[in-house]
């Protein structure tokens, strides 16, 4: 490790490296191709930085790009290049999608060494002759299970491709897929693979409840869980109605929450985002495309408001907490049907999901029990004491209670008296049973 690095690294509050960044800095340094596997917020980030920049050259144009799947992930890492970056000299631009061109494109002139950004805004860039490319040593694909899937996949290889033959490759990812063993199909360079889940000790005690929750009542549940001291959560969604539904209750009800969606402005997103990690907001409605490989200091709480349907979207969402050491805690909402599709779904891997109830303001592992009536016993009667002659008279009675008036029910309002309707003849009728009696008297007249 470069002895500015080191200073900065002791200056930071770190003792010592995590498992990715002590077995990636080598190779990465030397000019390998990496594939690095650590658990959510190993450091990975810093894992890739400190070999990456050691060997660029200031004011040498744009040598390394970084690839990330979300303009937040892609701000959020500029931000950690670029505090270490400034120590060798070096400048970072980020370059976004949803964000103004034109204001990017005068970043580029600057010269920067290092390029983060999405790989959508990237290729445009790189197409429209933007973004020079042919001094790229280095390119690195964060969250590349979730980049390498799709048309992004596409998108990725037309970058690398637009970039030197020789161009080295560093792929970073929490969880494992089945492209991350096809490396050398899709990008024709072999790739090391450098597995540090099993080894990380990074991860703080994180706890897995089942909360059942009607999804009519889901919205209410999180207004009780806010009357917890000192909570936050990330909440999870998978439909974009549904969050925005729920936002726009939560809005005109006054609670504490925000949202962080892809439809939203960048200047909203970050404003969201902002609000939340200083604590101006205590919950944050997203989804998994927005909010994957966030890293939000001390987070206390994950909740998943819509479960996740594979094993992979669980491990991202439950990442957002416990991260660095730090306790941490997962809530899924859910009826009985939808927690057991997820224990069926999570059945393969080391997480303890356990039923947990919202009892006095506190989540608590123990089923509460309703309290039982209490019967109402009769007092007992006092037997009589006998006399020497032989005559019963009362013993002492308690003291008598004054007898209670029977209640008198108060009379029922009188009802009048239903009226009844007259019946009108049929004037036809009358008149037919008058010519009938005429004629009759005629007849016998006659």
């Amino acid at each position: 490790m470069l002895e500015q690095y080191q200073k900065h690294f002791n200056a930071l509050g770190y003792t010592q490296p995590t498992a990715i960044q002590e077995a990636v800095y080598g190779p990465l340094a030397g000019d390998q191709n990496v594939l690095g596997l650590a658990p959510t917020g190993s450091g990975k980030t810093v894992a890739f930085t400190l070999p990456a920049l050691a060997n660029l050259l200031p004011g040498d144009g744009i040598q390394l790009l970084v690839l990330e799947p979300s303009q937040e992930l892609a701000i959020q890492t500029s931000r950690v290049m670029r505090d270490w970056a400034k120590l060798l000299d070096l400048k970072v631009a980020a370059l976004t999608g949803g964000a103004n061109v034109k204001r990017q494109t005068e970043r580029l002139k600057k010269r920067p060494e290092i390029v983060v950004g999405t790989p959508g805004r990237l290729l445009n860039l790189i197409q429209d002759r933007k973004l020079k490319v042919h001094l790229v040593s280095l390119i690195i694909v964060d969250e590349a299970d979730d980049l390498l899937t799709g048309d992004t996949l596409e998108t990725v290889r037309a970058v690398a491709q637009a970039a030197p033959a020789d161009v080295q490759l560093g792929f970073f990812s929490a969880t494992d897929t089945p492209i991350l063993h096809d490396l050398k199909q899709w990008f024709g360079q072999e790739v090391m693979r450098i597995d540090v889940r099993d080894q990380d000790q990074t991860q703080g005690t994180v706890r897995h409840g089942l909360l059942e929750v009607g999804m009519g009542k889901r919205d209410q549940m999180l207004k009780r869980l806010l009357a917890m001291p000192n909570f936050r959560a990330l909440v999870f969604f998978k439909q974009s109605n549904t969050l925005r539904h729920t936002a726009t209750k939560f809005y005109h009800d006054h609670v504490s929450a925000a949202s962080l969606t892809s439809d939203l402005r960048q200047v909203q997103r970050e404003k969201a985002l902002a609000d939340f990690r200083q604590g101006r907001i205590r919950l944050l409605l997203t989804t998994d495309v927005a909010a994957r490989g966030l890293d939000i200091p001390k987070l206390p709480a994950v909740i998943n408001y819509d479960l996740p349907s594979e094993v992979n979207e669980y491990v991202h969402r439950a990442g957002r907490t416990g991260r660095m050491g730090e306790p941490g805690q997962v809530i899924s909402l859910g009826d009985d049907h939808d927690l057991r599709d997820l224990k069926k779904l999570l059945r393969d891997t080391d997480y303890q999901l356990v039923p947990v109830y919202f009892q006095g303001k506190q989540l608590t592992t123990e089923r509460p029990v309703a309290a039982k009536a209490t019967p109402v016993t009769e007092q007992p009667t006092t037997p009589a004491a006998t006399t020497g002659d032989g005559a019963t008279t009362p013993s002492a009675a308690p003291a008598a209670t004054p007898e209670r008036k029977p209640r008198r029910r108060s009379a029922a309002p009188a009802q009048p008296a239903p009226t009844k309707k007259k019946k009108h003849k049929n004037r036809h009728t009358k008149n037919k049973g008058m010519r009938k009696k005429w004629r009759d008297h005629d007849a016998h007249n006659a």
